[in-house]
């Protein structure tokens, strides 16, 4: 091989740090739904922030393409009786119900073969939910799953039975058998009324008052929630169409009472939203019992009302204690976006992982805030040797950069560590470091390795340049290239860092 050619070899796939099998579907899909995490996106219409922004297919669409499977479409009643997807009370636009789902119908897979989950957060009259039945059924086909796989289920189905399917996740009445029965009936004009805490109520006071458990006694006047030293919930009335109602099958939206509630009563094919606050909380406080109930139940985290810039939370946080669905605004750049697009590289870009076994025993004693008592660490080194044509500094016309890389390691709190090369001075188009870091890392199955390069400094801080985030076993072993992202996602190709990885158990 000539020097030249050991050059182009060494620039290629074949050569970069992610594993080629993690490129494509390598985990057992069998599993039933919650034994995964799933790409899920936050508000997934919007493509700006939450109160003055546009609404926009392409949020849909960019999603979709990124690998997301749970897409979040806020139903409200638009005039000549077309439900219409919006931020409701406020200056967002509005896009037809239609065209959304002709959108995702579309594009829903073009990157991943497996079931993709319509989150409906729906505001919307009986009459309208009747049209929203009508769209999703036209529209999908039989891609709309509207019955069970199995005539007794006690559990979800696999993402491998659910390939190529479209789920609704709403409110539901009655059970999966009493769906069936009414299966081909002509369900015009049929509402039900269920009971549940307004969503009028500040979101932040719901869920600081989410460990209430409700009362469960027909006898006494409904919808009071008690707990000792806690006031009553205001709860209200909510009418569905049979018609909708019936389309959801695997994913029940059920509201998140208390986990000796959820024990005592959820169904299988009931999932939990929870807001990031109150989940943080419960984190920190049932950390044990969270990763118990998420081992059963799929379970969605979302961001708190008050990031009305889209901003986003850290996932890692919620994927240590094994929520499904960790709801993020994908149009946000930024470390959130980092982790979550590079969790997902891992299996193909499928959009589901396979939550580890810790994360899926109902019997488990994990918990991310202590040290684990089975521990299987990984000690990870890393020798950064060079840069490659790295991308110009914006306050350099002469891709002069003073050049440095953050490495930083995202899983369990223990492991979460942050380390950083010397600075070399005004050279970003082949500087080189020859630095070697050693992390050893308690709980691998869950860590994430970010290499980030900036240019130094001194008054304004450091300027972003490039990333890349995989998870810290998707790394090749050897001599490997590190290509390298923009902030908004996008190839910096031929930008790139030259690395020696090695670790061991």
């Amino acid at each position: 091989m000539s020097f030249e050619g050991f050059i182009r070899y060494m620039g290629s796939p074949e050569c970069q740090i992610l594993k080629t099998d993690c490129g494509k579907v390598y985990q057992d899909m069998n599993h039933p739904l919650n034994d995964y995490f799933i790409s899920s996106s936050h508000n997934t219409y919007l493509v700006s922030d939450q109160l003055l922004g546009p609404s926009d297919l392409w949020g849909y669409v960019s999603a979709l393409v990124k690998g997301c499977r749970c897409l979040e479409i806020d139903c409200w009643d638009g005039s000549r009786n077309e439900p219409v997807v919006y931020h409701g009370y406020t200056l967002t636009s509005k896009l037809l119900f239609k065209t959304v789902i002709q959108s995702i119908q579309k594009y829903a897979f073009i990157t991943s073969d497996y079931p993709v989950v319509l989150s409906l957060e729906n505001h919307c009259s009986p009459s309208q939910q009747e049209v929203m039945a009508d769209i999703l059924q036209s529209v999908f086909g039989d891609a709309l799953l509207s019955d069970m796989l199995d005539d007794f289920p006690d559990k979800l189905p696999s993402p491998k039975a659910l390939k190529f399917k479209i789920l609704v996740r709403n409110k539901k009445i009655g059970s999966l058998r009493e769906t069936r029965e009414r299966k081909g009936s002509d369900k015009h004009g049929q509402v039900e009324e269920y009971e549940e805490i307004d969503q009028d109520v500040d979101d932040e006071v719901k869920e600081s008052k989410a460990l209430a458990i409700l009362e469960d006694d027909s006898q006494k006047e409904p919808g009071a929630i008690i707990a000792a030293g806690l006031p009553l919930f205001r709860r209200r009335r909510v009418k569905v169409a049979m018609a909708l109602s019936d389309l959801v099958i695997y994913t029940k939206a059920e509201k998140f009472i208390s986990f000796q509630h959820s024990r005592l009563y959820q169904q299988f094919n009931e999932s939990n939203s929870i807001g990031e606050s109150e989940a943080r909380k419960l984190s920190k406080l049932k950390g044990h019992e969270f990763i118990l109930h998420t081992s059963k139940f799929i379970t969605r985290i979302y961001p708190k009302a008050t990031r009305a810039d889209s901003s986003n939370f850290n996932p890692q946080e919620f994927w240590n204690i094994g929520c499904q669905m960790v709801a993020l605004n994908f149009q946000t750049p930024g470390l959130p976006m980092d982790l979550q697009n590079g969790k997902f590289l891992d299996n193909g870009c499928s959009g589901y992982i396979l939550k580890p076994h810790f994360l899926r025993d109902i019997k488990t004693e994990f918990n991310p805030n202590e040290t684990p008592k089975d521990i299987d660490p990984v000690t990870l080194t890393i020798r950064l040797i060079s840069g490659i044509q790295l991308p110009p500094s914006n306050h350099s016309s002469s891709n002069k950069a003073d050049t440095v890389v953050v490495l930083e390691i995202f899983g369990v709190p223990n492991d979460h560590v942050k380390r950083q090369t010397r600075v070399i001075k005004r050279n970003a188009f082949c500087p080189r470091w020859n630095e070697t870091f050693t992390f050893i890392i308690q709980v691998p199955e869950l860590a994430l390795i970010r290499f980030v390069v900036e240019n130094q400094g001194l008054i304004t801080g450091n300027e972003f340049l490039g990333q890349y985030t995989l998870p810290v076993l998707c790394m090749n072993k050897g001599y490997r290239r590190v290509p390298l992202f923009s902030k908004m996602g996008e190839s910096l190709e031929p930008a790139a860092l030259f690395i020696y990885v090695w670790y061991v158990r």
